[in-house]
This record gives structure tokens, sequence and C-alpha cells, in this order.
């Protein structure tokens, strides 16, 4: 593959599909940007046709597993590429989508062209990722079934959160100690530490996005827990769902932050000297923290057009703020432990 194609996929085209991966991306060392860049873009390629709706469930899963079968080099999937690319890409109403997808071929093509470790590396995210979206699409109804299906357990959601993202700290620590001897230090701890880390991104999302996925049938608060709040899973569409699920809610953040206060330590446990790795971690956990700030405070947390997003505007602010401060463990630990105070504040 031409080195253009490569560089419109790792460059315009990620930029497209990703709101603020690219711009981690763009600050990760050199030597991880391909295999990183390539796994994010396999990784939302197969998110698209997860949540394709307007193809049935049973046909998503089987072009999921067909893609999967062509990352990891099998021939014998359900439907070619071109084919694939074809179905899918022709329902997708966003053209950076639709381009991600008819841009398949490339993307295999650079996945090839990776040395022998990062392709192995890049094959096994993108499997686990796709394990679930796999989960989802056997778990959940069809989005316009009119009905909701919720997670028995809090381990399920635990074993969801890993499927999805811890799965991808375990893959950011391989990378980075592969590719910047010093930076990641005794592995086997970070490795751990990199499976909470992206288990409190994934935790955030859930909790942030609760309201739309209940709309398309999809409840990843545990059924055992509503059943302690007195709740089912359609009650969550009431009215007085959001005051009503509430003490649920603040249980799963405070989950969550035990999650964030080791994505922290993480992230401080990289040499500062290693400032472009450092900031890459950085910045998903002050937005995290951000996010969940805002959703303590949304009394109307469950309601999708009231959902705690932060505006891209603070996005940028808090990269801006942050990039001073990353050479200071303690300068990032008063930053954090204010975000966490605040949270704690309202949550008790």
């Amino acid at each position: 593959m031409r080195d253009t194609s490569r560089e419109f996929l790792l460059g315009p085209l990620l930029k497209g599909v990703s709101r603020s991966f690219y711009l981690t991306l763009r600050v990760l060392p050199a030597r991880m940007r391909d295999p990183v860049g390539l796994a994010y873009l396999l990784a939302r390629a197969a998110d698209t046709i997860a949540d394709t709706a307007l193809i049935a469930p049973e046909r998503r899963l089987a072009l999921l597993l067909s893609l999967r079968e062509q990352v990891n080099g099998v021939n014998g999937g359900a439907a070619s590429m071109p084919d694939f690319a074809a179905e899918v890409a022709s329902r997708q109403e966003q053209s950076d989508e639709r381009i991600l997808l008819e841009s398949l071929a490339h993307a295999l093509a650079a996945l090839a062209q990776l040395e022998p470790a990062d392709r192995s590396a890049v094959r096994q995210i993108v499997s686990t990722l796709t394990a679930g979206m796999e989960f989802d699409l056997r778990t959940f109804p069809d989005e316009r079934a009119g009905h909701i299906v919720a997670l028995r357990e809090l381990e399920d959601l635990d074993r969801y959160t890993y499927l999805v993202a811890g799965c991808v700290g375990e893959f950011w620590t391989r990378m980075a100690a592969a590719h910047m001897p010093g930076a990641i230090g005794e592995v086997d701890g970070m490795l751990r530490r990199g499976v909470r880390f992206g288990k409190a991104l994934q935790m955030t999302n859930v909790l942030r996005d609760c309201g739309k996925d209940l709309r398309i049938g999809r409840c990843y608060l545990p059924e055992t827990m509503l059943e302690s709040e007195g709740l089912r899973p359609q009650d969550l569409l009431r009215p007085d769902a959001s005051a009503r699920a509430r003490a649920l809610m603040f249980e799963l953040v405070r989950n969550t932050l035990e999650h964030f206060e080791q994505a922290l330590a993480y992230t401080l446990a990289i040499p500062a000297r290693f400032v472009r790795l450092r900031l890459a971690c950085l910045w998903p956990v002050l937005i995290g923290m951000e996010t969940l700030r805002l959703l303590v405070r949304n009394h109307s947390w469950l309601e999708p057009g009231r959902s705690s997003r932060l505006p891209r505007r603070q996005v940028y602010r808090i990269l801006a703020y942050s990039v001073p401060m990353v050479l200071s463990n303690g300068l990032l630990r008063a930053w954090f432990g204010r975000q966490l105070r605040d949270i704690e504040a309202v949550i008790g």
C-alpha cells in the first residue's frame, strides 16, 4: 500500500471518525501511532457494523464475525470485502463512517505490513473488542423490538467493560512496553492498572449514555441492582426515572472512581521524560472525571437530550491546562484530587 493511503487512514480519516482519540494519537510517540491508530480504525469499523440498525442483528453478527476473520487473516469469511463494504457503507448517514467502511481493504493491507509482533497485538485487541460487540448483539434485542433487556449481575457489567475497554488498557501497555523501553516499568502491575483504566472510561460512557441506550432496548444497569431499588428496566423510561435511579447511579460512580484512581496511578507511573505518552494517558483521565462531575449533578441523567457530555471548548481547555502540569506528579494529583472531592461531595 502506498504511503499516501496510510497517511490518509491515520490522518484525515481517523480525525473524521474520532472526536477525541485523534488528539491523543497525535501526541503519541511515532512508533506507537501506526499500530494503535490502525487498531482504532478497525475497531471503529466493527462498531459501525454492530450499530447499523438498518441491518438485522443476525446479519450484523455475521458481518462482524466475517470482519474478525478478515483481520485475523482468514479468507473464508461470510462476505468478501467489496460486498461487505457495499452492504454496510450504503446504510451510513455520516460520510466519514461510509469512507471508513469503504477503506477497509486499505486498512487490512496496512495491517499486513505491520511488524509481526504489532500485527499480532492488533489482531488480538480487535478480536477481543469484537467479542464485546458480539456480546451486545447476542444479549440485547433488535433496536426496534420495543422492549428492554438488562444485564443480570454486576459481574456481567464488569466482564462487558473488560471486553470493550479494559482490554484496550492491556493493548496500550504492551505497545508502550514494546516501542518505548523504560516507559512502563513493572509490566504486570501496569497491565492490571491498564485494565482498570479502560474500565473507568467505559463505565463513564455507560452511565453517560444510559438514557440513549435504554431507548434502543439496552440496559447496562444490572437487574440485581435495579431490584434493590424496587425498579425494573422498563421503569427507567418513566419521567421520574432519573430521581428514582439516582442512588444506583451514585453506587456505580463510586465503583468507577476506584477505577479512575488506578488510571491516575498508571499515568503517574510513566516517567516524566515520556511527556507525549503521559499526556495521551492523562487526557482521558481528566476528561472522564469532568464527565462524572457533570453526571452526578445532572438531575435528568436518564433523559437522552440531557446527557452529561462535555462541550468541546471545555475539552480543549483541559488539554491546554494539562500541558504545563504534565511533568509534575504533585500538580496532577492536586487536580485529580479536586475533581474527586467535587464528585464525592455530591454522592456522599
